[in-house]
């Protein structure tokens, strides 16, 4: 067994292995032409689109893992029936069972290799590529807004817990540093009365929640909330500082955060976002749906893998190799486009997130499932 075991590692990884750099040369090479019309613009260079695509790749390398592992799979399994081996090692007392022992610690290294790629490398490359992009072409975060980019925040109370009320910061520039530019910050409390409105030059995150302002100039309001009929004009104090100290839940992760697409995000961060959006009362759906899927794609390899099984119980009569892997092909492609459908049909019908996340890898283990019993029978 450990024979068998040592053969189908190798060869499951080598196709693997072709297949995802096939897949990889083949999208880097429709985004290097996309990156070909940005050349000349600025300092933008060819040389800096090569590496900008190269960053860009992980992150392919991890939304085409399980396809990879499916249509590698595949074409291990067909040509072993082809060449009669796997018939061999039927005879030789090979029940579907020992196949799957053997298919499973291959999986679970794939899977692994998924997760750390898509929790790690993918969402870091992603980033660096991003503001490697802004720093060559002078653009800013918040460059692709009119009005600059908003977030919401909350003001705790004295005890540091409890909801005092909330807070809206704009901000019409973000640098790739994370220093804020031309900020206004609207305070409200609970009955949302203005409290304040705050303008700043500048604000720079020191840590601890705190963001150091300079050339602040503040207007506090103080409203009447007395009766319509009775109420008197607000009276308003203003003030300038040099520099003043805001604290506040928001951080330059968040600010970045509010640029990138869910799934090109860590996990940690999915959770650390969908955290903050809850306590500022925001929907989170769609980050929770993008943590789920996340942290379960990985998964979907031992899926893509249990399809692939049944192919090597197909004898040559059932078709070549080559319709074989333009089966998988389809059914990888499938599984994507269907991975994508769930999540944009759970946010519209606000289905769980989990079970949202969920579907697409069930009814495909139901299919192999179905498939593996289908040819055991017969």
């Amino acid at each position: 067994m450990s024979v068998l075991r040592r053969y189908f590692s190798a060869e499951i990884y080598r196709a693997v292995l072709f297949v995802l750099i096939a897949f990889l040369s083949l999208f880097a090479f429709f985004d290097m032409m996309g990156e070909i019309r940005s050349v000349g613009r600025g300092a933008w260079n060819i040389e800096y689109a090569f590496i900008y695509v190269t960053l860009g790749l992980p992150a392919y390398a991890y939304e085409l893992m399980p396809i990879a592992a499916l249509i590698g799979t595949i074409y291990v399994m067909a040509q072993l029936a082809a060449r009669s081996e796997f018939t061999v090692m039927r005879a030789s007392s090979l029940s579907m069972g020992g196949v799957i022992r053997l298919l499973l610690p291959i999986a679970v290294v794939l899977v692994i290799f998924t997760f750390v790629l898509g929790e790690f490398i993918a969402p870091k490359c992603s980033d660096f590529a991003e503001n490697f992009k802004r720093r060559i072409m002078g653009a800013t975060i918040s460059s692709e807004f009119r009005t600059g980019l908003w977030a919401k925040d909350v003001i705790r109370g004295s005890d540091g817990k409890s909801v005092a009320g909330s807070r809206f910061l704009n901000a019409r520039k973000v640098e790739p540093d994370g220093i804020l530019r031309t900020v206004k910050i609207y305070e409200f409390d609970r009955e949302m009365h203005m409290l304040a409105m705050i303008s700043a030059d500048e604000a720079r995150f020191t840590g601890d929640g705190r963001w150091q302002m300079t050339n602040v100039e503040e207007l506090r309001f103080a409203p009447d909330r007395s009766p319509v009929e009775t109420r008197q004009p607000a009276l308003v104090l203003s003030r300038k500082f040099p520099t003043t100290t805001l604290q506040s839940e928001i951080t330059p992760e968040i600010m970045a955060v509010l640029m990138a697409e869910p799934n090109k995000m860590s996990a940690v961060d999915l959770a650390q976002f969908s955290r903050h959006l809850e306590d500022n009362k925001q929907r989170s759906e769609r980050y929770e749906i993008a943590l789920w899927t996340k942290l379960l794609y990985p998964l979907a390899v031992f899926v893509m893998m249990a399809l692939a099984l049944p192919f090597a119980y197909m004898q040559s009569r059932s078709g070549g190799v080559s319709l074989k892997i333009f089966s998988g092909i389809m059914i990888g492609v499938a599984f994507h486009l269907l991975n994508n459908l769930f999540s944009h049909i759970g946010l519209l019908n606000t289905w769980p997130p989990l079970a949202t996340a969920m579907a697409p890898s069930a009814f495909f283990l139901l299919a192999a499932i179905s498939a593996l019993w289908w040819v055991e029978r017969h």
